[in-house]
């Protein structure tokens, strides 16, 4: 089952779950399972809320339930670029439940590579020296999806977009993971997605953005309600306000010298 299958929230709502094992990079506790219901199976990532280690500077809410309402802001916006994502019961409590999504082998959308190794069409993020000391630079695709993601980036304020958290899926899809530390009233945004500084958003960027802005007023669906289940009033009109601010300026953003624009790792 795919992200855009019918039926996949159900499946993620309603499944039962198994957990299969555990993903053992994470830094807080991320279970990779397999889900079925009525003869449907797909694999999903569980992350119970009774193992996220508390951060001091995201201390409202749990980060289930922010990505949760990353992917809320997606699918309203219209961008699709997070798996389908709910917040239900699991075997070890309430927890972020997301469709695992299977990636090409050998096909990143970001890298680290030699500065003569730099691929046709790839943008310069940052020169830097690799673990032997030899010159580097932090790339990532001109990818129209990717694109997009930048700008969502911007607007859920995410404070953690590595290299490893764009997703290129089989079937061609490219998808955005781990936004447990998105969408704070406060500007965090570090992202390994700066490519495009000062250039004009792309056309489904804008509509993408007008479409959000219409949700956050009131319009169709119930969004404002749906995400002040995860996030603070502030966060909410946070999240407004820098929808309304890029709307204004038409063109990517560059980084606030008072927050580190790039997370470490990078990957």
């Amino acid at each position: 089952m795919g992200p855009g299958d019918d039926g996949v929230l159900d499946l993620l709502e309603r499944g039962r779950i198994e957990v299969e094992g555990r993903l053992v990079d994470a830094s807080n506790a991320t279970l990779f399972c397999g889900i079925s219901l009525d003869g449907v199976s797909a694999q999903c990532v569980y992350k119970p809320v009774r193992g996220e280690r508390p951060l001091w500077d995201f201390p409202d809410g749990t980060l289930a339930g922010r990505e949760v309402a990353t992917y809320l802001v997606s699918e309203a916006a219209g961008l699709h670029l997070v798996p389908p994502t709910v917040l239900r019961a699991g075997p070890f409590g309430p927890g972020m439940v997301q469709l695992w999504v299977e990636t090409r082998e050998d096909d990143d959308l970001v890298d680290i590579v030699p500065v003569d190794q730099v691929r046709p069409g790839w943008r310069s993020v940052l020169r830097a020296h690799d673990r032997y000391g030899e010159p580097a630079v932090l790339v990532h695709a001109d990818h129209p999806r990717v694109r997009l993601m930048a700008v969502f980036d911007v607007v859920v304020n995410n404070a953690d977009r590595k290299g490893g958290h764009v997703l290129h899926s089989v079937d061609g899809g490219v998808y955005g993971v781990d936004h447990g530390i998105c969408l704070h009233a406060d500007g965090k945004l570090r992202t390994v997605l700066w490519g495009w500084l000062g250039e004009e958003l792309p056309e489904e960027a804008v509509a993408a953005l007008g479409r959000l802005r219409s949700c956050l007023d009131g319009g169709a669906g119930d969004l404002g309600e749906r995400l002040h289940e995860h996030l603070t009033r502030a966060e909410v009109r946070a999240l407004t306000e820098r929808v309304e601010k890029l709307l204004a300026a038409g063109v990517y953003p560059e980084p606030s010298n008072d927050w580190p624009a790039i997370p470490w790792p990078a990957f």
